[in-house]
């Protein structure tokens, strides 16, 4: 073909390419119009381009909750028991230490065993009245207001308010008896029952709030175990030496605990059959009083990283559960202790 042809054949490609967009620039809107239905104005075929090159390079990457969810930074608050020169309180803080805060006034009582209800809108928490006597509290977050929710049933300990926010769970110990027991009441105070016959200690709720998770040596020395809510089924689930009895259970499944003799204690994790249970807490920090993050991805404890052998220098630490990420949340001269995290 001669180049006199090539010619010929481009020029009327260029000729049919500006009829049709001569047509287009005169036509389109009345077109587009035709094939919606709609009354609208001409759209803007550019805006329209860039949008539909937009979900191209997008839509092959599905948008989910995981994708939602924070860089794993931890989340939520923390309560516990803060001491000062005259008693114990419970104090609340963020996740990250800030915004700390005492709860407690000062009413001349001690204050222990705090934990978040799981609303997050309130806290419950044992306090000393007289020998022989501590009473179970709600304090609400909201404005302040503290409502005792016992009256002189005896030595009453770890209270935790249910996933379904309607019954407490705790420890009672009373003069005559040669142990303590776990009980349950609604929240309110009202419906007092003892969950079983046996001993037992510092109870905690599954996830779905089916079960009970506390410490007892009913075959000898202290393990963690777990019953229903009608009493049966009590099953043992650790094997650990010498542990005292805090323990908590994630919304993930995994349990922890903290074993080891004075001064050497350390933070466990385990799965709730008692099975790979392993230490995450670094070796010398007399680490004990564990409790999960909201997430399951945090624990917070208590230790003595930074004043090993002082009595009264045990702070608040949280951890990864894969035992990296050590990080200091308290620095006060009084002791931080019994921490519990919540929403």
């Amino acid at each position: 073909m001669t180049r006199s042809k090539w010619l010929y054949i481009l020029a009327a490609v260029l000729a049919l390419a500006c009829a049709f967009l001569l047509v287009l620039g005169i036509f389109g809107p009345g077109l587009y119009r035709l094939l919606t239905g709609s009354g609208a104005t001409t759209p803007d075929f550019k805006a329209t381009l860039q949008v539909l090159i937009a979900e191209a390079t997008t839509s092959s990457v599905p948008v989910t909750p995981e994708a939602t969810i924070s860089s794993g930074e931890p989340q939520g608050h923390i309560v516990f028991t803060c001491q000062d020169q005259s008693a114990e309180h419970i104090c609340i803080m963020n996740s990250d230490g800030s915004g700390f805060r005492r709860l407690t006034s000062e009413d001349g009582f001690r204050h222990w065993y705090s934990s978040l209800g799981p609303d997050g809108k309130s806290v419950v928490y044992s306090q000393y009245r007289e020998d022989n006597v501590y009473e179970i509290y709600e304090l609400s977050l909201e404005n302040g207001a503290s409502i005792r929710l016992t009256d002189q049933l005896g030595v009453l300990k770890a209270p935790e308010i249910s996933p379904d926010g309607k019954s407490i769970v705790f420890g009672r110990w009373t003069v005559g008896s040669n142990q303590e027991q776990i009980w349950l009441m609604d929240r309110d105070g009202a419906r007092l029952r003892r969950l079983f016959s046996g001993a037992g200690w510092d109870p905690t709720w599954s996830p779905d709030g089916t079960q009970i998770l506390f410490a007892s040596d009913m075959d000898g020395s202290i393990q963690l175990y777990r019953v229903n809510l009608d009493g049966t089924h009590v099953q043992r689930i650790s094997n650990l030496p010498a542990i005292r009895g805090r323990s908590d259970w994630s919304q993930q499944g995994m349990i922890t605990t903290y074993s080891g003799e004075s001064w050497k204690r350390e933070v466990y994790i385990m799965q709730v059959d008692g099975s790979n249970t392993h230490q995450v807490s670094p070796a010398g920090g007399n680490s004990q009083g564990p409790s999960f993050s909201p997430d399951g991805k945090w624990i917070a404890f208590t230790s003595y990283f930074d004043k090993y052998g002082d009595d009264l220098g045990c702070e608040i630490y949280i951890i990864r559960t894969d035992g990296s990420d050590l990080r200091r949340l308290t620095d006060n001269e009084y002791c931080d202790y019994q921490p519990r995290w919540g929403p």
